[in-house]
């Protein structure tokens, strides 16, 4: 599933980032900024961020600039109208039509997919389309639809490099090695911050307290999937279509330390890992420069002062999310959708207030349930099983209280 590519040398490598401002699009642009001479921002696309974006427009001299929300397009395009003087001022493009659009451009090399949830689908399946190497950050694109993704990386030609760490250690630790030998993913995860929590604890969290991740600084979103593991049932599914493995040789370890990130124990009994400093500029950069490993000054993970590396059993009682993952995937179709679809719903309201921690897991399995499967689903059934998921997730929640509000 994922090819090589020679890096370029003769000329920077022109990125179309989705997602630019936020975590992901922010700590690209920190590669960036190491090595102008091997990359160029040719495009940027963000949501919301309207200031972010224009700062960044500032630095970076984009071609274009793309916002999702297609109510800010006049916001955005005022804002940078007055820094013509500075330089030209790039094409401006607004809705998600646009951006479905900007990642074909002849122009661009490298599609780093970066946007959250189900949005990243259709610009990520257009990029494929037009031949882009793909370094994939996003991962419910794969979550979603990847059977489709994978076709069509295939037809297109189009890699598909790993920017999550775990998934990123998996491929480093594949490199020179025969993919029939895999025998089983070891696949890590660092607890989130409820991880030594008892059940009864669990109950009363809020928002604010799940965002307190102990190991990454990452988006909201992706930070309360962390603490419900979802997001880790996510990398399970990604996993399995990244590297071609059956979800039943994929096996999740909670390794508090984040040092290992993830590992290959192969036919013979030997495992091989990827260690370092949680930092997630290493995977995005060896994204980039595949199969070039490029010197940089990220911190470095000292085992002396670690002094112990462990690792545990995930709790499947009070991290029911992982079990739910691993049933849309066996299931396959449009399941794992479903999945996604419930939970982007869940993990919002619990944000707002609108649903305690655990009933996450219980909206999300309901769900589940209640929409019909599809075996063999097309596009066009991802879209109306998206659709249909979401509504039968919000009707099981309750309207907004201020009095219980998380932190957004």
């Amino acid at each position: 599933m994922v090819e090589s590519r020679k890096t370029k040398v003769e000329s920077p490598k022109q990125l179309c980032i989705l997602g630019s401002t936020g975590s992901i699009g922010t700590q690209t642009l920190d590669v960036v900024r190491a090595y102008p001479d091997r990359y160029g921002v040719y495009a940027l696309c963000a949501h919301r961020s309207i200031d972010k974006l224009v700062e960044q427009a500032l630095e970076f001299h984009p071609e274009v600039v793309c916002i999702a929300d297609e109510s800010l397009y006049e916001e955005l395009k005022e804002k940078l109208s007055i820094l013509h003087s500075q330089f030209s001022i790039p094409k401006i493009w607004a809705g998600p039509d646009a951006i479905a659009q900007v990642v074909t451009m002849p122009s661009i090399d490298v599609v780093v997919a970066a946007m959250v949830g189900y949005a990243g689908l259709r610009p990520t399946i257009e990029a494929i389309k037009a031949g882009k190497t793909i370094a994939l950050a996003n991962k419910e694109t794969l979550v979603v639809a990847g059977e489709i993704i994978c076709d069509l990386a295939v037809k297109h030609h189009a890699p598909i490099l790993p920017v999550d760490s775990e998934h990123s250690a998996i491929f480093q630790s594949l490199v020179g090695e025969d993919r029939s030998e895999i025998e089983k993913i070891l696949l890590t995860a660092s607890g989130g911050p409820f991880r030594t929590y008892s059940l009864d604890r669990m109950r009363t969290v809020t928002a604010a307290d799940a965002l307190r991740h102990p190991n990454w600084d990452m988006g909201a979103k992706i930070t309360i999937d962390s603490a419900s593991m979802m997001n880790k049932g996510f990398e399970v599914i990604e996993a399995k279509w990244l590297f071609g493995v059956p979800v039943e040789k994929i096996e999740v370890l909670v390794h508090p330390q984040s040092i290992v990130h993830s590992a290959v124990q192969f036919t013979d009994g030997a495992i091989k890992a990827q260690l370092g400093a949680p930092d997630m500029r290493l995977p995005i950069q060896y994204a980039l420069s595949f199969p070039e490993r490029l010197a940089s000054d990220f911190p470095r993970a000292d085992l002396f002062a670690l002094g112990a590396l462990t690792f545990e059993k995930p709790d499947p009682e009070r991290f029911p999310n992982l079990g739910l993952a691993y049933e849309a995937t066996r299931r396959g179709g449009n399941m794992p959708c479903v999945l996604n679809a419930a939970n982007e719903v869940a993990n919002l309201a619990f944000r707002e207030g609108r649903c305690a921690f655990l009933q996450m897991s219980d909206i999300i399995s309901t769900t589940m349930v209640q929409t019909p499967f599809i075996a063999r689903p097309t596009y066009e059934d991802y879209v109306a099983t998206d659709a249909e998921a979401r509504r039968i997730a919000e009707q099981q929640l309750t309207p907004p209280s201020p009095l219980s509000k998380g932190e957004k």
